[in-house]
């Protein structure tokens, strides 16, 4: 076989492979998609990932923090092509032009329980009377520093206020990290904590109490943007419907969400 021939041949298997959707000089490689979410979301994430990546084909990288984190990255420009926050955060990040408009979908709502040191005595907290008499005869609480963003911190401070109970709290009260939270309570050096019962449920050295009674309880719900700029609008989209999906709600209820 002439140079000529031989080349035309090299040409001809080259545009076959492109055609097949292979890449010609590398290795074909899955579509991945990066996906920010709240912190609340994460047992269910951990356990919904494996299932979509098998399912789709794709692959799913994600970073976690408090809604109000992951908001803010977006808003200060951090490449990701998913974020999944509260349904506040996203209205804001859709208004400000940072993700897709329409086509809301809310895929969870999850509501703010306590949790004490597991083996510990728990208090009643059955009614919004009850809770607050166990609030005022705990030894010390600990919740999300608001500061920080999280929904449930943001919330139980306002409670308090509203209870008229935040000056006598105030001595016995510590804002936490995620990271001391739980341990704190764990560990005994502080009696009751609160966070969003997805969280709770997840962590085993702590047991929850209950959810907030239904009169003074709040529900946060949680839905997906899809960042523009994106370069996997359509790993995203899948993964939106994969989260809105039955079998993904079923999951989502078992790790603690409504």
């Amino acid at each position: 076989m002439n140079r000529h021939n031989l080349l035309s041949t090299f040409a001809g298997v080259a545009i076959g492979l492109v055609s097949l959707g292979v890449t010609v000089g590398a290795a074909a490689k899955d579509p991945e998609v990066r996906l920010l979410s709240a912190s609340a979301l994460h047992p269910a994430i951990e356990a919904l990932v494996p299932d979509f990546e098998k399912s789709s084909g794709y692959k799913v990288t994600v970073d976690y923090g408090t809604a109000g984190a992951v908001a803010e990255r977006v808003l200060k420009g951090e490449a990701a092509d998913l974020i999944l926050s509260s349904v506040q955060a996203i209205d804001r990040l859709e208004m400000q032009g940072k993700v897709v408009a329409g086509n809301r979908v809310v895929v969870a709502k999850v509501g703010v329980g306590a949790f004490v040191r597991k083996g510990a005595a728990k208090p009643d907290i059955s009614s919004a009377d009850a809770f607050k008499r166990a609030m005022l005869a705990a030894r010390s609480i600990a919740y999300p520093d608001p500061s920080g963003g999280g929904a449930s911190g943001i919330y139980v401070a306002n409670l308090l206020e509203r209870m008229g109970i935040a000056g006598e709290m105030k001595s016995k009260t510590r804002l936490s990290t995620l990271g001391t939270l739980y341990s704190s309570v764990a560990i005994g050096e502080v009696e009751i904590g609160f966070n969003q019962v997805s969280e709770i449920l997840a962590q085993p050295t702590i047991e929850l109490i209950a959810p907030l009674p239904s009169d003074i309880q709040n529900y946060t719900q949680f839905a997906p943007g899809i960042i523009i700029g994106s370069n996997q609008g359509d790993a995203a989209k899948a993964l939106v419907a994969f989260l809105s999906s039955p079998g993904s709600r079923t999951v989502l209820k078992a790790k603690g969400f409504e």
